[in-house]
């Protein structure tokens, strides 16, 4: 039976935004509690942290401070794999405004996973993917192309979304897109089929 969990990677320095980006209020809510509730609703049944902080999720501590992405992405396999997961969605902190429809081109492609064109997050992985020589020092893009994932064309409009927010003025811009987004889905009528 095949477990999806993910890992949230949470471990940058964010000197960029000056505080903690998976504290950041998003209307009302941390960044962390946004990316975790977006992939428990893709069907990640097990969400990991990856970083220094205790956010009062499941986390690990990153064997490598600060040593990069593909680091988090190990240590949070390792964490998966000790719960019975088979497979991963990564993601970053500083994406908390990425929908699940932003997701779901990644969640359909099956074997090792997928990664879009030009972002090296989120992707989805089969764990059983990783390369054994992977490390912390490498570049996201060579655990793509070394764990065989495809890379698949990202929605225009998810872009912005997917880039995240690392700067208090890209902030300021997805604050807006979201509360914009959510203002219409809150007085859209409801479906009755």
């Amino acid at each position: 039976m095949s477990c999806l969990g993910a890992i949230i990677l949470s471990g940058g320095a964010s000197k960029r935004m000056g505080v903690d980006k998976g504290s950041i209020a998003w209307l009302g809510e941390r960044a962390i509690e946004r990316v975790a509730g977006v992939a428990a609703a893709v069907g990640c049944g097990v969400v990991i942290t990856v970083g220094p902080t205790d956010y009062g999720l499941p986390f690990v501590v990153d064997d490598t401070p600060l040593g990069g992405p593909v680091g988090g992405v190990l240590a949070g396999a390792s964490a998966l794999l000790q719960r019975g997961c088979d497979r991963a969605l990564v993601l970053p902190v500083d994406a908390p405004t990425v929908r699940i429809t932003d997701l779901q081109p990644l969640m359909r492609i099956g074997g090792s996973g997928a990664a879009f064109d030009g972002f090296p997050l989120p992707l989805s992985i089969s764990l059983a993917a990783l390369p054994s020589d992977a490390s912390a020092g490498w570049p996201m893009k060579r655990l793509v192309e070394h764990a065989g994932l495809k890379v698949i064309d990202c929605p225009a409009d998810a872009r912005l979304r997917l880039r995240g927010a690392n700067t208090p003025d890209e902030r300021e811009i997805l604050l807006r897109e979201l509360a914009g987004y959510e203002a219409t889905r809150k007085y859209r009528a409801p479906d009755n089929s």
